[in-house]
């Protein structure tokens, strides 16, 4: 893939999660990282390619080269040591339009509907297979970076 039309994917991620922050949606989240505990909720964020480029490379900002290994069951993006994400500014979308009940449930479907759209264009650009678990994408993330 040619580095340019990646980094024009990689704008555009950043472009729809822009334009979600900018919606009058009431959310707000309080970090409690309850919903960041994906054995404990039984629900686990999917990523399409641009979504897992983006946090791969957000996560090798931080001097990471791999996904770091979680055995309690919760996102490997929060750090050990503070329970913090490592990565939260670039955090996928599924993590910023979650079923938190502190933050203010789950976006409704239709509310975000067309950035959705976006996003899965965005994957079909990149040759992406659609929305992976975040484990396998970020994996695969990190290995083409």
């Amino acid at each position: 893939m040619r580095s340019n039309s990646n980094k024009e994917a990689l704008d555009e991620v950043r472009q729809v999660y822009a334009d979600l922050a900018s919606r009058p949606i009431d959310r707000n989240c309080v970090r409690l990282k309850e919903c960041c505990h994906f054995k404990l909720t039984g629900r686990t964020p999917y990523l399409t390619k641009g979504e897992a480029l983006l946090a791969a490379q957000a996560l090798r900002a931080t001097g990471r080269k791999q996904l770091p290994e979680n055995a309690t069951g919760a996102c490997p993006l929060l750090e050990v040591a503070t329970g913090n994400c490592l990565i939260y500014d670039s955090r996928p979308f599924g993590c910023r339009t979650h079923f938190c009940a502190a933050a203010g449930g789950p976006y409704a479907r239709r509310e975000v509907l067309d950035l959705i759209r976006r996003l899965e264009a965005v994957d079909e650009s990149l040759g992406g297979a659609g929305p992976r678990p975040l484990p396998n994408a970020m994996a695969d993330a990190l290995a083409d970076i």
